[in-house]
Protein backbone atom coordinates (compact mmCIF):
# COMPACT_ATOMS: atom_id res chain seq x y z
CA UNK A 1 0.00 0.00 0.00
CA UNK A 2 2.62 2.45 1.40
CA UNK A 3 4.22 1.61 -2.23
CA UNK A 4 1.29 2.39 -4.43
CA UNK A 5 0.89 5.33 -2.26
CA UNK A 6 4.57 6.57 -3.37
CA UNK A 7 4.19 5.75 -6.78
CA UNK A 8 1.07 8.01 -7.04
CA UNK A 9 2.93 10.85 -5.18
CA UNK A 10 6.13 10.73 -7.78
CA UNK A 11 2.87 10.90 -10.46
CA UNK A 12 1.80 13.80 -9.14
CA UNK A 13 4.77 15.74 -8.42
CA UNK A 14 5.98 14.85 -12.29
CA UNK A 15 2.70 16.10 -13.71
CA UNK A 16 2.94 19.41 -11.30
CA UNK A 17 6.45 20.19 -12.59
CA UNK A 18 5.66 19.08 -16.11
CA UNK A 19 2.53 21.65 -16.16
CA UNK A 20 5.04 24.54 -14.67
CA UNK A 21 7.32 23.85 -17.47
CA UNK A 22 4.49 23.83 -19.40
CA UNK A 23 3.06 26.98 -18.42
CA UNK A 24 6.32 28.89 -18.41
CA UNK A 25 6.75 27.94 -22.17
CA UNK A 26 3.17 28.83 -23.55
CA UNK A 27 3.20 32.15 -21.80
CA UNK A 28 6.13 32.98 -23.59
CA UNK A 29 5.45 31.73 -27.35
CA UNK A 30 1.98 33.56 -26.63
CA UNK A 31 4.39 37.15 -25.79
CA UNK A 32 6.74 36.01 -28.68
CA UNK A 33 3.64 35.40 -30.93
CA UNK A 34 1.46 38.25 -29.52
CA UNK A 35 4.14 41.50 -29.08
CA UNK A 36 6.74 43.02 -31.14
CA UNK A 37 10.00 44.96 -30.09
CA UNK A 38 10.15 48.50 -30.17
CA UNK A 39 13.62 49.92 -29.35
CA UNK A 40 14.48 53.73 -27.96
CA UNK A 41 17.96 55.33 -27.28
CA UNK A 42 18.38 56.31 -23.66
CA UNK A 43 21.52 58.11 -22.78
CA UNK A 44 23.26 56.27 -25.29
CA UNK A 45 21.74 52.96 -24.69
CA UNK A 46 19.42 50.97 -27.00
CA UNK A 47 16.69 49.43 -25.04
CA UNK A 48 13.60 47.84 -26.22
CA UNK A 49 10.05 47.12 -25.11
CA UNK A 50 7.29 45.51 -26.40
CA UNK A 51 4.08 47.08 -27.94
CA UNK A 52 1.02 44.41 -28.93
CA UNK A 53 1.85 43.25 -33.07
CA UNK A 54 0.45 39.86 -33.58
CA UNK A 55 1.20 39.86 -37.42
CA UNK A 56 4.64 41.71 -37.16
CA UNK A 57 5.82 39.78 -33.85
CA UNK A 58 8.83 39.16 -32.10
CA UNK A 59 9.07 35.74 -34.07
CA UNK A 60 8.91 37.42 -37.43
CA UNK A 61 11.93 39.94 -36.16
CA UNK A 62 13.80 36.76 -35.06
CA UNK A 63 13.13 35.07 -38.66
CA UNK A 64 13.91 38.69 -40.02
CA UNK A 65 17.25 38.88 -38.26
CA UNK A 66 18.44 35.22 -39.40
CA UNK A 67 17.14 35.91 -42.87
CA UNK A 68 19.38 39.05 -42.87
CA UNK A 69 22.46 37.58 -41.03
CA UNK A 70 22.64 33.61 -42.54
CA UNK A 71 21.17 33.80 -46.08
CA UNK A 72 23.60 33.92 -48.40
CA UNK A 73 22.85 36.90 -50.57
CA UNK A 74 22.81 35.10 -54.00
CA UNK A 75 19.91 32.68 -52.35
CA UNK A 76 16.06 33.40 -52.07
CA UNK A 77 13.87 33.13 -48.93
CA UNK A 78 10.37 32.41 -50.22
CA UNK A 79 7.29 30.28 -49.15
CA UNK A 80 5.81 27.92 -51.60
CA UNK A 81 2.33 27.25 -49.79
CA UNK A 82 0.26 29.53 -47.62
CA UNK A 83 0.56 29.62 -44.41
CA UNK A 84 3.98 28.64 -44.55
CA UNK A 85 5.36 31.94 -43.07
CA UNK A 86 3.31 31.39 -40.18
CA UNK A 87 4.25 27.67 -39.35
CA UNK A 88 8.04 29.23 -39.37
CA UNK A 89 6.67 31.76 -36.86
CA UNK A 90 5.23 29.10 -34.82
CA UNK A 91 8.59 27.06 -35.19
CA UNK A 92 10.35 29.81 -33.93
CA UNK A 93 8.06 31.05 -31.28
CA UNK A 94 8.40 27.13 -29.65
CA UNK A 95 11.92 26.93 -29.68
CA UNK A 96 12.73 30.33 -28.07
CA UNK A 97 10.23 29.52 -25.41
CA UNK A 98 11.55 26.68 -24.71
CA UNK A 99 15.03 28.27 -24.67
CA UNK A 100 13.78 31.09 -22.41
CA UNK A 101 12.22 28.65 -20.06
CA UNK A 102 15.50 26.32 -19.73
CA UNK A 103 16.58 27.95 -16.03
CA UNK A 104 12.72 26.79 -14.99
CA UNK A 105 13.19 23.06 -16.78
CA UNK A 106 16.43 22.88 -15.01
CA UNK A 107 14.87 24.00 -12.09
CA UNK A 108 12.12 21.88 -11.83
CA UNK A 109 14.58 18.75 -13.27
CA UNK A 110 16.97 19.04 -10.09
CA UNK A 111 14.46 19.76 -7.91
CA UNK A 112 12.93 15.69 -8.83
CA UNK A 113 15.89 14.00 -9.41
CA UNK A 114 17.33 15.44 -5.79
CA UNK A 115 15.45 13.20 -3.56
CA UNK A 116 17.28 9.77 -5.46
CA UNK A 117 20.76 11.97 -5.26
CA UNK A 118 23.71 10.81 -3.05
CA UNK A 119 24.82 14.43 -1.00
CA UNK A 120 27.41 14.57 -3.31
CA UNK A 121 25.49 14.11 -6.86
CA UNK A 122 22.76 16.83 -5.24
CA UNK A 123 26.54 19.30 -4.99
CA UNK A 124 27.86 18.08 -8.40
CA UNK A 125 24.05 18.72 -9.72
CA UNK A 126 23.70 22.58 -8.26
CA UNK A 127 28.00 23.08 -9.59
CA UNK A 128 26.51 22.95 -12.92
CA UNK A 129 23.46 24.43 -13.10
CA UNK A 130 24.46 28.06 -13.92
CA UNK A 131 27.12 26.88 -16.52
CA UNK A 132 25.15 24.72 -18.26
CA UNK A 133 23.16 27.72 -19.13
CA UNK A 134 26.37 29.73 -19.88
CA UNK A 135 27.52 26.93 -22.37
CA UNK A 136 24.37 26.33 -23.35
CA UNK A 137 24.30 30.31 -24.89
CA UNK A 138 27.80 30.38 -26.02
CA UNK A 139 27.04 27.04 -27.98
CA UNK A 140 23.98 28.61 -29.76
CA UNK A 141 26.39 31.79 -30.00
CA UNK A 142 29.01 30.14 -31.81
CA UNK A 143 26.80 28.28 -34.16
CA UNK A 144 24.99 31.22 -35.00
CA UNK A 145 28.14 33.15 -35.97
CA UNK A 146 30.40 31.32 -37.32
CA UNK A 147 29.19 27.46 -38.10
CA UNK A 148 25.66 28.01 -40.04
CA UNK A 149 26.97 31.35 -42.21
CA UNK A 150 30.12 29.40 -42.89
CA UNK A 151 27.91 26.04 -43.79
CA UNK A 152 25.18 27.77 -46.15
CA UNK A 153 27.63 29.64 -48.09
CA UNK A 154 29.80 26.98 -48.92
CA UNK A 155 26.81 24.43 -49.86
CA UNK A 156 25.17 27.03 -52.30
CA UNK A 157 28.59 28.36 -53.61
CA UNK A 158 27.79 25.47 -56.47
CA UNK A 159 24.65 26.59 -57.31
CA UNK A 160 26.15 30.11 -57.76
CA UNK A 161 29.19 28.79 -59.29
CA UNK A 162 26.95 27.41 -62.56
CA UNK A 163 24.89 30.22 -62.52
CA UNK A 164 21.87 28.80 -60.97
CA UNK A 165 18.70 31.15 -59.22
CA UNK A 166 18.61 29.40 -55.62
CA UNK A 167 15.99 29.36 -53.22
CA UNK A 168 15.32 28.26 -49.99
CA UNK A 169 11.94 27.92 -48.48
CA UNK A 170 11.36 29.25 -45.47
CA UNK A 171 10.19 26.19 -43.21
CA UNK A 172 13.88 24.44 -44.51
CA UNK A 173 15.45 27.38 -43.34
CA UNK A 174 14.17 27.99 -39.85
CA UNK A 175 14.26 24.38 -39.14
CA UNK A 176 18.13 23.92 -40.64
CA UNK A 177 18.90 27.28 -38.02
CA UNK A 178 16.74 26.35 -34.96
CA UNK A 179 18.05 22.44 -35.04
CA UNK A 180 21.95 23.39 -35.17
CA UNK A 181 21.35 26.18 -32.85
CA UNK A 182 20.13 23.01 -30.48
CA UNK A 183 22.40 21.52 -31.07
CA UNK A 184 25.13 23.27 -30.69
CA UNK A 185 23.81 24.55 -27.02
CA UNK A 186 23.56 20.95 -26.14
CA UNK A 187 27.16 19.54 -27.68
CA UNK A 188 28.32 22.67 -25.52
CA UNK A 189 27.64 20.90 -22.29
CA UNK A 190 30.28 17.70 -22.99
CA UNK A 191 32.99 19.33 -20.63
CA UNK A 192 30.17 19.62 -17.88
CA UNK A 193 28.44 16.08 -18.22
CA UNK A 194 31.95 14.99 -18.22
CA UNK A 195 32.86 16.46 -15.11
CA UNK A 196 29.24 15.75 -13.40
CA UNK A 197 30.16 12.01 -14.14
CA UNK A 198 33.76 12.37 -12.75
CA UNK A 199 32.61 14.26 -9.17
CA UNK A 200 29.52 12.29 -8.88
CA UNK A 201 31.70 8.77 -8.89
CA UNK A 202 30.25 6.92 -12.14
CA UNK A 203 33.43 7.56 -13.39
CA UNK A 204 37.27 8.40 -12.32
CA UNK A 205 39.43 10.82 -13.85
CA UNK A 206 41.16 8.35 -15.48
CA UNK A 207 38.51 7.17 -17.67
CA UNK A 208 38.50 10.09 -20.34
CA UNK A 209 42.53 9.67 -21.46
CA UNK A 210 41.70 6.20 -21.62
CA UNK A 211 38.78 6.27 -24.01
CA UNK A 212 39.78 9.43 -25.83
CA UNK A 213 40.80 7.61 -29.33
CA UNK A 214 37.20 6.11 -29.10
CA UNK A 215 35.55 9.65 -28.53
CA UNK A 216 37.22 11.29 -31.21
CA UNK A 217 35.75 8.68 -33.53
CA UNK A 218 32.48 8.91 -31.73
CA UNK A 219 32.52 12.63 -32.36
CA UNK A 220 33.47 12.35 -35.98
CA UNK A 221 30.51 9.91 -36.51
CA UNK A 222 28.13 12.43 -34.88
CA UNK A 223 29.65 15.40 -37.03
CA UNK A 224 29.04 13.54 -40.10
CA UNK A 225 25.43 12.22 -39.46
CA UNK A 226 24.39 16.02 -38.30
CA UNK A 227 25.67 17.58 -41.17
CA UNK A 228 23.34 17.63 -44.44
CA UNK A 229 26.16 17.25 -47.69
CA UNK A 230 28.85 14.58 -47.85
CA UNK A 231 31.73 16.69 -48.70
CA UNK A 232 33.32 16.06 -45.90
CA UNK A 233 34.52 19.30 -44.71
CA UNK A 234 31.13 20.80 -42.89
CA UNK A 235 31.05 17.91 -40.22
CA UNK A 236 34.33 19.69 -39.11
CA UNK A 237 32.98 22.66 -37.87
CA UNK A 238 31.06 20.07 -35.55
CA UNK A 239 33.17 17.96 -34.85
CA UNK A 240 36.31 20.08 -34.37
CA UNK A 241 34.02 21.86 -31.51
CA UNK A 242 33.12 18.95 -29.66
CA UNK A 243 36.34 17.48 -29.78
CA UNK A 244 38.21 20.81 -28.57
CA UNK A 245 35.27 20.51 -25.51
CA UNK A 246 36.06 17.08 -24.71
CA UNK A 247 39.81 17.84 -24.53
CA UNK A 248 38.65 20.90 -22.17
CA UNK A 249 36.88 18.88 -20.22
CA UNK A 250 39.28 15.69 -19.87
CA UNK A 251 41.50 18.72 -18.80
CA UNK A 252 39.39 20.36 -16.35
CA UNK A 253 38.78 16.69 -14.84
CA UNK A 254 42.53 16.30 -14.69
CA UNK A 255 43.38 19.40 -13.20
CA UNK A 256 40.89 18.83 -10.55
CA UNK A 257 42.04 15.88 -9.34
CA UNK A 258 45.45 16.75 -9.03
CA UNK A 259 44.91 19.53 -6.70
CA UNK A 260 42.98 17.09 -4.32
CA UNK A 261 46.22 15.01 -4.93
CA UNK A 262 47.76 18.28 -3.54
CA UNK A 263 45.69 18.42 -0.46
Amino acid sequence: MSELHGISHHIAEIRTRITRIAIAVIVIIVIILTFRLEHFVYNGITLYYPVPEPINNIASQITNHMRQELVPKSVQLIQTAPGQAFYAQMYVASITGVVISMPIIIREFTAFIRPALKEREIKATRSIAIPALILFVIGTIFAYFTVIPFMLNFLYQYGQASGLVTFLNVIDFVSFVLQFLLAFGVAFQLPLIMYAATVSGITDAKFWRRNIRYAIVALVIIGAIVTPDGSGVTMWFISGPMIALYLAGMAIIERREFKIKRL
